[in-house]
């Protein structure tokens, strides 16, 4: 709740500068207002953190067609992997081309309402039968072992990334906020505020309830559900838009002709096969702090600067906040996969 604060503030920021700076994408906004050594920056990370969240998504389609398919199979182990067709290689190829390339094509993010629609509703019945399994247990479901606090204090900040990543809308929050017809930033407040609202209640009903349904045996990846399958699908051209857009703006900028869309695809569809969730999220869930904090925080400082208002110091803890987050969390990211 301490962090929601800075969340719908930083996204209010973005919105204000980009009324202010006439500039329609993420990078832009900050390109205009920071400089053009930051701009880079930021787009950088935007093309980092892009193609590691879709990476990420490919990772959850996989998981879950894999486990409706074994279920449809009658196979309890989750590995129908005898034939072509249930390969996991095949079913997120075949996904990619058939449902995502269509919704990716759009140069309008203001088109992916319609598609996003399904995502809400998806996202409300999975977070509603959880609470629901929570109250009105299955009896063969036996909880494992629930702890009352932390392990260590390191545990906190280890699910750091997560929680950022979750709440990571900051990146795709400009283009919708120009895709609104009252560009204004009271309208605007309202509806970052109400959104968060909705993703702290879907967050933590899911969260807790199914932590308390499974106790430690819970899985590190979400519940077998097509819907699941449904919400992740159109989210992946609201990223794939802002990091085509990056990709797009250095084009412009350079002169030079953007390498082939098909490797990128290819790289995506051979890291999803044989990546895990969980890592893939440790590892870009630091750059979505710097999207929630250390971005807007910059920004507010300067637009403070330029208004002659105080706000150093709220500006200061958010960069300070981002940066302490994106520091530790990607520090021990890279630790533990050298260790393991």
């Amino acid at each position: 709740q301490f962090m929601l604060i800075f969340i719908i503030t930083g996204l209010v920021i973005l919105g204000y500068c980009s009324l202010v700076s006439n500039e329609a994408t993420y990078q832009e906004v900050v390109r205009a207002t920071c400089g053009k050594v930051t701009g880079v920056v930021c787009e950088v990370a935007i093309a980092i953190y892009t193609f590691g969240t879709c990476i990420a998504f490919f990772i959850v389609i996989g998981d879950q067609l894999d486990r409706l398919i074994a279920a449809a199979g009658h196979n309890a182990e989750g590995e129908d992997d005898h034939f072509w067709y249930t390969n996991r290689k095949f079913t997120i190829s075949l996904t990619a081309i058939l449902v995502i390339l269509p919704l990716s094509i759009p140069k309008e993010i203001g088109f992916q309402k319609y598609a996003s629609t399904l995502s809400v509703m998806g996202t409300w019945y999975v977070t509603i039968v959880v609470i629901i399994k929570y109250f009105w247990p299955d009896k063969e479901v036996t909880p494992g072992y629930v702890p009352t606090s932390s392990a260590s204090w390191t545990a906190v900040f280890n699910a750091m990334p997560t929680i950022c990543f979750g709440f990571q809308c900051h990146v795709s929050s400009v283009p919708v906020f120009n895709s609104m017809r009252r560009k204004e930033i009271r309208p605007w407040g309202l509806v970052v505020t109400f959104s968060m609202l909705i993703c702290l209640f879907v967050y933590t009903g899911t969260g807790v309830c199914g932590f308390l349904t499974f106790g430690s045996n819970v899985s590190q990846d979400v519940l077998m559900s097509a819907f699941i399958i449904v919400c992740v699908v159109t989210s992946y051209p609201i990223l794939h838009f802002c990091g085509r857009a990056v990709i797009e703006g250095l084009w412009l900028r350079s002169k030079e002709e953007d390498p082939a869309d098909a490797g990128v695809v290819y790289h995506h569809l051979v890291l999803a096969s044989s990546s895990r969730y969980g890592r893939v999220i440790s590892l870009i869930g630091g750059l979505a702090a710097c999207f929630i904090f250390v971005f807007p925080g910059t920004l507010h400082a300067i637009c403070s600067v330029r208004l002659a208002r105080a706000g150093d110091r709220f500006s200061v803890a958010m960069v300070t906040l981002g940066a302490f987050i994106f520091g530790l969390t990607t520090t021990n990211s890279i630790y533990q996969d050298v260790v393991n």
